[in-house]
């Protein structure tokens, strides 16, 4: 096969002989999601029908009159109450046990009104207390006493006018719908569909991930402990506020993929799940397995057929009420190790084959992706995982279409513990190549965890104080043009060995400073940190605008149709000299990680023929110094070992060229 026509071959879960000894093991998960999967769909064999608990439970208008429902197996009592009784426990709103745990309330149409605020009053052993809905939809806190309260809605047919785009190798940009404005303050889906859609379509990226959509209690917990499953978070808008920003997302070609937190719960009980019938058991485990003490929060009964139920139509209300194109699944590590993945390392296969798997949770990621794909074929399912479990992303295994190469950040953050002087080239490069053949990934420099509080982002690490006034293109600082340099090459270099895909966090392209410090207690709940600071890539004055200019590049090249379809070829790995060098899709990447070594004349065997400019990081565009001929052409010349060409590579920069044709 010629070096041109390689191209990515099938592979199989199967194949990887490694898991032959597991084999019995991997058919046992796959004989129980199948058993689970006959008991859920019955002769329809779909998940459709089990997946329609948001249809039946909660409060709806049916047939000229409302109709609640709460599954409650352990109260002894339940009465709505709220603004239609002036929040007194009025028997008249008390709800009827119809058996198998379920409870129901039928009342008359000028009862309940759009707006009006409603929670649930139960009566279980030995206590009693306000709840708010499993199935609430829309749930808003009280300025003044700051409880939160289920709302009352008359739906309203929200019609989506534009199609949603087609599905492509995700660029994903990591989003959060309330530190997304630059003035300190929570923003709202509006601003976010008018001010910050257009910037994320210009910079070259076709999916947005949304992190906090699923309302939380506390602000600060980046939305990571969820109260309210089916109510998207109140504090940016209303539902319809949502659908909105998701309709002008796909007219911008742009596809929405959100947070979904289904590996654990807050503990709150006036809030969430937690006791909403006086038994923790209804919805998450008994005792120390029910408690994940590193989160502070409760793990899900994934063998609980009701659980089930609610988390299989939490996805599917999502899909289907906001027209959303997928999900990243939070936590996945935690939901699939009862020791969630603590302090552990995963250096062995027997790791992933042992009696501290949740066999429950294997399962329901098994058909939580079965469903999200019978719902939309063409959704997006990614997962969060740091153990490298075999299957994850595999059709044969849990079936997941990507999973996140959480590794590669690793590397790169303890990279940026040491000298860049000391970088190990053949370790850098294998570890951006180091992903299972039968599984797609999506690799990334950063996310929103390297710049929450206690991290750093990598321009913020490397950059340190300096950032703050050495950022002027005038000024001459060593240790800002280090950090501008390295900006580029980690983030072009991650992005072009990407398996599949590649995610950057808002702001982190052009070297967004500081880092990200949602308001609360220790910090007098200051916005100052939980922003964006959009002005400074616009600034003329700053470096900052250089990084973003050479951020699109990269979405530029990295989108191109059938460019993550390719293989990487490798063409030389030098750790003395610091250079890297691969081919992908006719793109030839040339990386001098050198700290002051200039090389020219260095020699690379390629194709022959002639090759143009495509991407030079050391224009003065880029924040760059120029030391290369603009839109120069290479032509290869004959060398006894082949055809070569002859390159000039400044240190910390990188050239791009593209194949035009052969020489004659």
């Amino acid at each position: 096969m010629k070096f041109s026509e390689r191209k990515n071959l099938p592979v199989k879960l199967s194949d990887d002989a490694f898991l032959a000894p597991y084999s019995e093991i991997l058919e046992c998960r796959r004989k129980a999601a199948e058993k689970r999967f006959r008991q859920l769909s019955g002769k329809k064999r779909s998940l459709l029908p089990a997946a329609a608990d948001h249809k039946f439970f909660g409060l709806h208008l049916e047939k000229n009159q409302w109709v609640f429902r709460e599954y409650a197996p352990y109260a002894l009592s339940i009465v709505l109450t709220g603004d239609f009784s002036q929040w007194q426990i009025d028997k008249k709103y008390q709800l009827e046990s119809v058996g198998n745990g379920i409870w129901e309330g039928r009342f008359s149409r000028e009862i309940f009104s759009d707006g009006m605020h409603y929670k649930m009053f139960v009566t279980y052993p030995g206590g009693c207390g306000l709840r708010i809905p499993a199935y609430a939809r829309y749930v808003v806190q009280d300025s003044g006493t700051k409880e939160f309260s289920a709302v009352v809605r008359v739906e309203k047919k929200f019609v989506f006018k534009h199609p949603v785009p087609p599905p492509s190798a995700p660029l994903i940009y990591e989003s959060h719908i309330g530190m997304a404005q630059e003035e300190g303050k929570v923003g709202s889906y509006q601003e976010y569909r008018e001010k910050i859609l257009p910037v994320i379509a210009e910079k070259g990226y076709n999916t947005i991930q949304l992190m906090a959509i699923m309302e939380h209690p506390y602000y600060g917990s980046f939305g990571y402990h969820v109260a309210n499953f089916y109510a998207v978070s109140s504090r940016f808008g209303t539902p319809e506020d949502f659908k909105s920003l998701v309709d002008e997302a796909h007219r911008l070609g742009l596809r929405v993929i959100i947070d979904l937190v289904h590996s654990h719960s807050v503990k709150n009980v006036s809030e969430g799940l937690a006791e909403i019938d006086g038994s923790r058991s209804t919805y998450f485990h008994d005792g120390a397995r029910g408690e994940h003490t590193a989160w502070d929060s409760l793990c899900f009964n994934y063998g609980d057929e009701h659980v089930l139920r609610f988390l299989l139509s939490n996805c599917r209300y999502f899909l289907e009420e906001f027209n959303i194109d997928g999900f990243r699944f939070d936590g996945v590590t935690s939901m699939l190790y009862l020791h969630h993945g603590l302090n552990r390392c995963f250096t062995s296969y027997d790791d992933y084959f042992n009696s501290e798997i949740d066999d429950d949770a294997v399962t329901y990621l098994t058909l939580a992706n079965k469903l999200i794909h019978e719902v939309r074929p063409d959704a997006l399912t990614v997962a969060e995982d740091v153990s490298g479990m075999p299957g994850l992303a595999s059709a044969e295994g849990i079936g997941f279409d990507y999973r996140m190469a959480m590794g590669v950040t690793d590397f790169w953050f303890k990279l940026l513990d040491i000298p860049d002087e000391k970088w190990n080239m053949f370790q850098l490069y294998g570890e951006l190549l180091n992903r299972r053949k039968d599984e797609k990934s999506i690799s990334y420099v950063e996310c929103h965890d390297q710049a929450i509080v206690g991290g750093q982002s990598a321009l913020f690490r490397m950059a340190g104080a300096d950032i703050y006034y050495g950022m002027h293109k005038n000024s001459g600082n060593m240790r800002i043009d280090r950090a501008v340099a390295l900006h580029k090459l980690m983030r072009l270099i991650t992005a072009a060995t990407a398996g599949n895909g590649y995610l950057n966090f808002m702001g982190n392209e052009f070297g967004h400073p500081e880092w990200i410090d949602l308001p609360r207690e220790g910090n007098n709940w200051s916005y100052h940190h939980a922003r964006r600071q959009w002005s400074l890539e616009r600034d003329p004055d700053l470096r900052f605008g250089g990084l973003s200019a050479f951020d699109r590049q990269i979405t530029a090249i990295a989108g191109e149709k059938g460019f993550y379809d390719r293989p990487v070829q490798t063409l030389r790995i030098d750790d003395t000299a610091k250079v890297i060098a691969f081919e992908r899709d006719n793109y030839w990447f040339f990386f001098n990680f050198h700290w002051q070594n200039a090389y020219c004349d260095y020699e690379f065997e390629v194709l022959r023929g002639s090759y143009s400019t495509v991407l030079d990081s050391d224009e003065l565009c880029f924040g760059g110094f120029d030391r290369r001929t603009a839109e120069q052409e290479y032509f290869t010349m004959e060398r006894e070992a082949g055809e070569v060409i002859s390159l000039y590579l400044p240190p910390r920069t990188v050239l791009v060229l593209q194949r035009k044709h052969e020489l004659l």
